[in-house]
């Protein structure tokens, strides 16, 4: 683009569904209430200026996760993920790039699921002064070094899901695992 040129804004969603044209009919009635439904979410990755990982203590479980959350029902899993930091830390920021989508197994009460992961990017000590806590959900944040990961109460298919963001990070890829785990 030169100087003088303005950018063609992008359809939205709506545009998008109309150019789509009448939303199918099912040719055999019920078939698409038979199909399962998925659990989706949108976690971020945010470090601090010494690099160290932003995890959350949420209320309703016993290990601490990633910043981020469920995705809501015809929610774009980046503006889920976006919606969920809003309300759960105070923090207005656009998630980047895509790391890890994880394919995680139903396990007791939760359903299976999609996870993205996205880098959020490095918090300056002023936004991390900021953060503002959703009590009804969590109970603390921490920032935890890399090296002192394994000695922090996260399940073990979140332990990897964090080691593949980061190494995904490092590399510049995005990768598709399956509970944490590549190739399986």
């Amino acid at each position: 683009m030169t100087t003088g040129e303005t950018a063609t804004p992008l359809p939205t969603l709506a545009d998008d569904l109309l150019t789509e044209g009448v939303p199918e009919a099912e040719f055999n009635p019920g078939i698409a209430s038979r199909l399962p439904a998925k659990n989706v979410a949108g976690a971020a990755l945010f470090r601090n200026e010494r690099g160290e990982i932003l995890l959350v203590e949420p209320i309703y479980k016993p290990t601490w996760i990633m910043p981020g959350g469920a995705v809501e029902e015809n929610e774009d899993p980046r503006l889920g993920c976006r919606r969920e930091l809003a309300e759960e830390l105070g923090l207005d920021l656009e998630p980047g790039r895509l790391l890890v989508v994880d394919w995680v197994p139903r396990h007791g009460v939760w359903r299976d699921q999609l996870q993205f992961v996205f880098d959020c990017g490095v918090l300056d000590a002023g936004q991390v002064a900021a953060l503002t806590l959703q009590e009804s959900e969590l109970r603390a944040a921490h920032f935890v070094a890399p090296a002192d990961l394994a000695r922090t109460p996260l399940t073990p298919s979140l332990a990897r899901r964090l080691g593949q963001a980061l190494t995904a990070l490092e590399r510049g890829t995005t990768e598709y695992t399956t509970y944490g785990r590549l190739g399986r």
